[in-house]
Formats: structure tokens, sequence, C-alpha cells
């Protein structure tokens, strides 16, 4: 391909510079005839027709160049010399001719033009490198045509009468300096002389402008409009290609007529809402508000699809002049005029709105609802923008007016458990109503305001009143409670059972309390109480905190409450601080095997299997100790601790002392409990207790191996245990006649003992002895657990033959016991489920008539059978002596407290002391005040105080 270079004559001092098409064609080139005129449609570069003609001597921009940069003038200049070299040096190896001359030279680079391949002719085709290393072969030459000097420098310019600055690309540039300067171009010189320069290149419409009237043409493109328009609103099929349409409305915005289409437009759709639409809506405003809304609901639905093809062609309009103007958007415009000429109407508004009212009315009443219209409403609400200022208000003042007069139903009509699950029930059926059919949230939540202030606020005092709540807790109805206690809390209003939960508390607890009649199961169906409130609280309460006050509080009253009964034998103290410890003694004696059914976890456990004994136990002790600590929850509320600490030492010592504790751990961390709740004062002798029957142990080791190396084996196998006077409760002195070789062997441990221990006095208690004797009976022998005195009374059977009868006055005086542990032991031995005697006549009571002897027909599947269980029962007597050596112990604590009170102030009044006397021993329990007046009279008597004016008390040194 040739490079477009400034040519100069071989051999001539000066030339002519002359410029050229690089891309030389027959189309392009000046001389040849013009080319065929363009459609009016593609880009100018998209012909052949019509190739770019570029004026300067730079290369084409873009495709048509290879180098990837834009070529600047000056570099063309170079690249121009360079070409003329190489043709000079291909014309050495032709033959010698003439010289040639400018219009030769012209001819010889038109005809290599001509002989391009024809793809040069395109725009984008690239230019191939030319070889230079190879010859061109010469070619046949055709005769050129002789040109003239002025007809060759001569370039005839098309300018466009519109603008100077145009330049036409189909036309020869203008080589004069004026031209180019007016033009704005820079014109420089080459080394040659030749100028050389770019122009700002400027593309020229050549779309011919259209010869037809505008106003013509908008009344022509308005008549089909129109047309199409009466058959939109007439739901007929539209005729017109609806792509005519659009291209019209788009022709006529673009020769400035968008406002006078839109004017039309709007007065067209104007009139067919208020006629076609409106009209048979206001002849049926007469009949049914949901016919009425039904009516409007299908006129809406007619107007959105008309207007969707409406906006379909009118969208040239809609997007290019109303988007930029102040007039509102076709969709918009629809919406107004809907809203304006049919929603507004005074007729069908109330209408319209009632409709979509009465359909939620239907619902409430459980009547059928038509869910599809009533969706159509809200969404017709929410599209003309009419939903918060039309129907919200009417809907929340309708619901009001229904919401009021169903509580007032209610509540006169249903019990509480059946009015809170109304309630909840009628809160979840509004707001569902709401999220199904999409109502706003600003509607759901003024509903949810309006239910909560109706329903719970208003009726409150409806809902905590006693009576009614005290019955939903004793029927124990865990759905109501928990129903009951959201629904308050949905105002805060949750701590507002406080009052009446802590009435029934009070109520049962006392009713369990004072129940003299069940004493024995107090702490079981405290325990009861304890654990259902313990739900209650934790599921249907969510554990409120100051409901967990109110249960504390009430627990803690009415366990301490004080009343003088026949079961605390008339003094102050508590009865559930006895009952505690007798329980927790029945649990250490018995184990899980002693856990009522009703408090055991092995009703929700699946039953373990016989062989796996490990993990039973494992189990058992774990349910033990869970059954110690609910007891000790109990405990906890118990003020005047002082009954249950010497019950408890009570029932421990016969545990050690008769070996019926079923685990000495369990024991163990009963006793470290104590001590945590406690203190370490109030389990020091509970502690000692166990010590002193550790050194019992090794003292009787001792004196079995001292006995088995003196005298052997002996045949009476004797345990002592040595016990501490000041840490082991106070037992009384029972006379009894022991038998010769038992008082034998009593004698030779008290003389080894007092030998090792001087000083020291031995006070034997046989009333807390237990002995295992061996006894032949005609259906075999056996192994008798019994009591010191039921074996008393059974050696002396002995001396008799098996059919011989001892009376009881003969028991009684041989035994040496008082009347009423003969009777005692005789009952245990002739008239309990297992009797080694026969009594005379039969009956449940010892008579002094009564006879007895040996009941031959005594068995057991087991070989070891015990009956001693009488030894392990309270008395009466014992109780009562139990409970007045307390109330003693307090009275004495009582004055000892005011002592140190009077000795510290020495002068203090009435209410003062009261006030320091109650403080200083609430530790142990609170006092009464008409208790701690008792004391203060009888502190006078004994001369530690007297009596001053103004109700005051001054202490004696």
């Amino acid at each position: 391909m040739t490079t477009p270079a400034s040519a100069l004559q071989r051999g001539t001092s000066s030339a002519q510079p002359y410029t050229c098409s690089p891309y030389s064609s027959p189309y392009s080139s000046p001389y040849a005839a013009p080319p065929p005129p363009r459609p009016s449609y593609g880009s100018p570069y998209s012909s052949p027709y019509s190739p770019p003609t570029f004026l300067g001597g730079g290369p084409p921009p873009s495709s048509m160049t290879h180098s990837s940069k834009r070529s600047q003038p000056s570099s063309e200049v170079h690249r121009s010399t360079s070409a003329g070299r190489k043709r000079k040096l291909q014309s050495r190896h032709q033959p010698t001719g003439r010289q040639q001359s400018i219009p030769d030279v012209f001819t010889c680079q038109q005809k290599a033009t001509s002989v391009k391949d024809d793809s040069s002719l395109s725009p984008n085709s690239k230019r191939r490198k030319q070889d230079s290393s190879a010859p061109t072969p010469p070619k046949p030459q055709t005769p050129p045509r002789t040109m003239a000097t002025a007809e060759m420098y001569s370039f005839p310019q098309k300018r466009s009468p519109q603008s100077t600055t145009c330049i036409d690309l189909t036309g020869s540039p203008d080589p004069s300096p004026k031209a180019r300067t007016s033009n704005g171009f820079h014109v420089g010189k080459g080394p040659s002389g030749s100028r050389v320069g770019a122009k700002k290149l400027i593309v020229k419409n050549l779309k011919a402008p259209s010869k037809t009237n505008p106003t013509e043409y908008l009344e022509q493109i308005w008549s089909k409009l129109d047309k199409a328009l009466d058959l939109i609103f007439a739901e007929g099929k539209v005729t017109f290609p609806l792509e005519e349409l659009y291209r019209g409305v788009e022709n006529v915005c673009r020769q400035g007529h968008a406002s006078t289409i839109h004017t039309r437009l709007k007065a067209r759709c104007t009139r067919n809402v208020t006629r076609v639409l409106k009209t048979p809506l206001v002849e049926k405003a007469g009949e049914q508000n949901v016919d009425v809304l039904r009516a409007v609901l299908g006129a809406w639905a007619r107007w959105k699809t008309q207007m969707v093809i409406v906006q379909s062609i009118f969208y040239y309009m809609d997007r290019s002049y109303l988007l930029q103007s102040p007039e509102p958007s076709l969709r918009e415009m629809a919406i107004e005029m809907f809203r304006v000429n049919i929603f507004d109407d005074f007729m069908l508004n109330p209408r319209v709105v009632s409709g979509a009212c009465d359909l939620i009315a239907a619902d409430r009443n459980q009547e059928p609802l038509d869910t599809s219209t009533f969706r159509q409403a809200i969404n017709m609400f929410h599209e003309i923008s009419v939903y918060s200022n039309s129907f919200e208000p009417r809907m929340l003042e309708l619901s009001q007016d229904y919401i009021l007069q169903w509580s007032n139903q209610a509540c006169n009509e249903m019990e509480l458990a059946e009015y809170i699950r109304a309630c909840v029930q009628f809160i979840d059926r509004e707001i569902k109503r709401c999220e199904v059919f999409g109502l706003d949230r600003t509607t759901r939540k003024a509903l949810l305001v309006t239910l909560e202030d109706l329903l719970v606020e208003k009726r409150l005092k409806r809902l905590v009143l006693r009576q009614d709540v005290a019955q939903l807790l004793q029927d124990n109805d865990m759905d109501s409670l928990e129903q009951l206690y959201a629904l308050l809390q949905r105002r805060r209003f949750g701590s507002k059972l406080k009052p009446a939960f802590e009435s029934w508390i009070n109520s049962a607890g006392e009713s369990i309390v004072f129940d003299e009649e069940h004493q024995d199961e107090m702490v079981v169906n405290l325990l009861s109480l304890k654990k259902q409130l313990d739900i209650s609280w934790r599921v249907a309460f969510r554990k409120d905190e100051e409901l967990g006050h109110g249960l504390r509080e009430a627990f803690e009253a009415f366990m301490n409450k004080q009343k003088k009964t026949s079961a605390t034998w008339n003094t102050d103290n508590s009865k559930p601080g006895e009952m505690i410890a007798k329980y927790v003694d029945m649990l250490l004696r018995g184990g899980a095997k002693a856990i009522p059914t009703s408090l055991s976890l092995a009703n929700s456990r699946v039953k373990l299997v016989e062989d796996d004994d490990d993990e039973a136990a494992i189990d058992e002790e774990s349910e033990v100790n869970q059954q110690l600590d609910q007891v000790l929850d109990l405990f906890r509320f118990v003020h005047g601790k002082a009954v249950f600490e010497a019950f408890y030492k009570k029932d421990l010592a016969r545990r050690l002392l008769m070996g019926r504790s079923a685990s000495a751990d369990a024991e163990r961390s009963m006793l470290q409990r104590l001590k945590t709740e406690c203190g370490a004062g109030f389990t020091q002798n509970l502690e000692q207790m166990f010590k002193d029957i550790e050194l019992a142990r090794e003292e009787m080791n001792s004196y079995k191996t001292m006995i088995e190396e003196r005298d052997g084996r002996p045949s009476l196998d004797l345990n002592v245990n040595i016990l501490s006077a000041a840490a082991w409760p106070t037992y009384p002195d029972i006379p009894v006649i022991v038998p010769i070789n038992i008082n034998a062997a009593i004698e030779n441990f008290t003389r080894h003992y007092k030998s090792k221990h001087g000083g020291r006095k031995l006070d034997w208690k046989h009333a807390l002895a237990h002995c295992q004797i061996k006894a032949s009976f005609a259906k075999g022998n056996k192994e008798l657990v019994v009591s010191s005195f039921q074996a008393v009374v059974l050696l002396l059977f002995n001396a008799v033959s098996p059919d011989e009868h001892l009376s009881y006055e003969h028991i009684k005086a041989a035994t040496g016991l008082p009347d009423n542990e003969v009777k005692r032991t005789l009952q245990s031995l002739a008239c309990a489920k297992l009797r080694p005697l026969s009594k005379y006549p039969k009956g449940r009571e010892i008579n002094d008539d009564d006879t007895f002897t040996i009941n031959a027909g005594f068995s057991h599947e087991k070989y070891r059978v015990k009956i001693n269980q009488v030894q392990l029962k309270e008395t009466k007597e014992e109780n009562k002596e139990t409970h007045e050596r307390v109330a003693a112990d307090r009275a004495f604590e009582t004055q000892a407290a005011i002592v140190r009170i009077m000795k510290s102030r020495k002068l203090i009044t009435h209410a003062e002391l009261v006030a320091e006397v109650i403080k200083a021993t609430k530790s142990r329990g609170q006092l009464n005040v008409a208790d701690i007046k008792k004391n203060i009279d009888r502190l006078i008597e004994k001369d530690y105080m007297e009596r001053e004016e103004n109700n005051s008390y001054s202490y004696i040194a």
C-alpha cells in the first residue's frame, strides 16, 4: 500500500506542493463521478459509497491505520519523505526513459492506486505493508490522461449555507490559506515547503428535513390517538398498531407539541372517568355498602387496565416531557383522577369505607369473610393513597366500639379462665387479620393499643381478683396462668398479681401447717406446694422477680406464724421446724425408699436394671441429696431453728446409737449443709456426736483385745458407746433389772474404763440399748433384734415351759420397769405385726389381768428379724418434754439477751429494750412482745433490773 507523501520530481530544483487523498478511489477522487445519495437510515460510515475523505497529510483515525496512537501532522512529513525514497529506489531497476513531469507522476500514482485490492475501499480495512525487498513486477501501462496545471491544483469546495464551520466530507478540500484560516485550523509547512496540518472534523447531518407541516401532523396523529382512546375506554380491540401510535407521539413530542398532546389526553381521561366510570357507580350508591365497594373495585380494576395501555402508548411523553415538568406522571394522574372524581365523591366515599369495615365486622361475628374483596379493597386504598386518611380512622373507631362492647359482655358472662382464653384468641385473630391482608404497621400498632387498653388496662381489677386467681392456682391451671400473666405483661402489669399470689400461698400454707389431723404429712404437702409454685413461677410467670419475692415472703410468713395449739403443747414453738427434722430423719433412715411417691424422681425415670447395683446406688444417693436440698429450702424459711435443732439432735442420736443410718455419706452431707446454712456454732454439738461414736469404737476395740488376751473370747459380745453429756440430748434414767450375765459384763467394762480414765462417771442409759438374741421356735431358729427392755422380757420365758403363761404383774415385778414401759414393751412383742409372744385375751391394748406365753407358731422367711421398731418411735411424753425444754431454753436465751442489753445501756425505755431484744434474738426466731414482757418481769423479780419513771428500766449491778 502506498504511503501518502509529498512527491518531488527527480532532478528538479523546485516543485509545487499538491494534496491528494491517501485512499484514492473512483468514488472519492475529485475527478471521478460523485457517489450516489446516502440513504436516510444507518451510519454515514456504513455505506461503501461514501468513504470519508480526510483532509491534510495525516492518516485516518481509528481502524484506518496500523499504529495504535493517532499520528500528528509533524510526523507525517518524515514518513512521506521515506515513502518517496522507496519509490526512487524502485525506479532505478526500471528502464530509463524520458524525464517525468508532474502530471506523469500524478498519473503513475493514480494507476498504482487503481490496482489495489477492492478491500482497500473499505475504511475499516488495514493497510498491507509493501515488501521493499522484492521488485514490483511491471504492469501494463495505459496512456496517461493529460491534466492541466490549473486543473490539478483546483479543488472546488462545497460549504453548507447554514454553518460556516461545517466541512462537507463528500467534497474536496480547499487548499487556499484563507479557507484554512477561516475554519480555525493551524497550517504549517513541511521541509519541502508543502503545507501540512489537521483540521477539526464535524459530522454533518445529511438527513433531509421533513417537509410536513407540524400542526397538520399533530392533528393527524391526534385523530388516530383519539380513536384509539375511544376503543381503549370502550374496552374494545385497538385496530391501530401500537408501535405506530407510539412513534406518532414521539414525533409530536420531538416537534415541541408535548404539552398540547398532554392537555388533550388529560381532558380525554377526565371525561372517561367522570362519565363512563362514575355514572353507573353513583346509580348504585343506594345499595348495600359491600355491593358499592365491589362496584368501585371493579371500576378501579377497569381503569387500571385501560391506563396500562394508555401509558404504553404515551410512554415517550411520560418519560421525556412529564419527567422534566411539574405535571404529574401518567400513573399519578390516573390515580388522582380516580381519587378526586370517584372515591372522594360525597355519595360514594362513606359507602366504600363502610363496605370494607362491614367485611371486618362480618369476620368478627364468625360470618364468612369475602377475602378476595377485602384484599382488593385494602390494595386499592393503598394505591390511591387514601388508606391513612379515610379507611384507617374509620376502621379504628368501629373497632374500638366493638371491642368495648365485647369486653363488657365477656366480663359479665365468663369466668376468669374462660375470659382469658377468649381475650388471647380475640387479640390473635385481630392481629392475624392485619398481617394476612396487608394492613399498615401503624394500623396494627393502633389496634393493638386499643385491644390492650380495653381488654387489659380497663379490666385490671377483674383480671387480678383474688378469689379468681386463687381458683386458678388451686386447680393448677398452668395454661390459664401463663395466658393471664402474658396478658397483663402487655402493659407491664404482671407484678399486679403479687397480692393475689401471696394471699393464696398464705391460705394454702396455713391450712397445711395448722392441720392437726395430718401433721405427719406436713412436710410432704409443703414440698408439693413449693414444687407447684416453683413451676408456676418459672413457666407461667416467666421468673418474674417481683412475684418471686412474693412467693418467698408468703412462705416465710405462714411457716413462722405462731399459734398455741395442742400440737406444740401450748407453746410458741414452730411446728414446721419439728416436722422438717422428722422428715430428714425419715430420709436418712430409709434412703431413697423412704421418699414419697409424689416427690420421687423414679416416676419420670426408666427403671434401672436389677443387676446394675452401682448405677442404682448412684441414682439413689443423688435422689436423696436432691430431697435434702428441697427440705433445706423449707428450713431456710423457718426463723425458730431451735426447735429443729432439738428434734434433729434427738433423732440423730437414735440413728447413731442404733446404727440405723442408711448412708454415712448422707449424714455427713446433711451436716455440712446445716453448717453452711446456720454456721459452725449451730453444728458444733452435732459434730461432737460423730466424734464420740468414733472414739467409742476405738475404745471398744481396745477393750475387746484386752478381754481376748486375758480370758479368751467371751460368751457375751458387749458394745458400749461412751457419750459426752454436754453434746448429746438429755435422756431420763429408767429403772430396770438387768440380767445377771449382762450386769457382770457391764461391771467389767466399768472397771476397765475407770482404770484408764480416772475421775469420770459413767451413767448407763439402758433405754437406748438394743440386743440381738437367738430364739428357738417350733418352726425354726431365729435371731431377733430387739431393744434392751424387750430382751429383758423375753429372757423371762427361758425359766418356764413353752405352754406356761406369765401374768402382767409377774413381768412387771421381774423386770422392774415402770408401768408405762412394761405396757409399751409387751404391746410391741404381743400386739404388733411380728409377735414372738401371745397375749390372752386377744386385743390391741395391754391390761393388768392379761397373760402372755411363747408364740409357738412364730415364723418368718428371714433368719434375722427386727422387732424393735417401737423403740424408734417417739412417745407423746418425749415430744412434750422436748417442746417444753425448747421453750425454757428460749426463755433463758431471752433473759440473757435482756441482761446483756441492760448491762451495756444501764438505763433504757421499754420500747427501746423490746426492739433491742428482738434484734438480738432474731437469728434464733422472732419473739412475741408478750413473751419479752414476761421475761422482763421475771428479771425484775430476780433483782437484775428495776422500773423507773417514764416507762423505763435501770440495771442493778
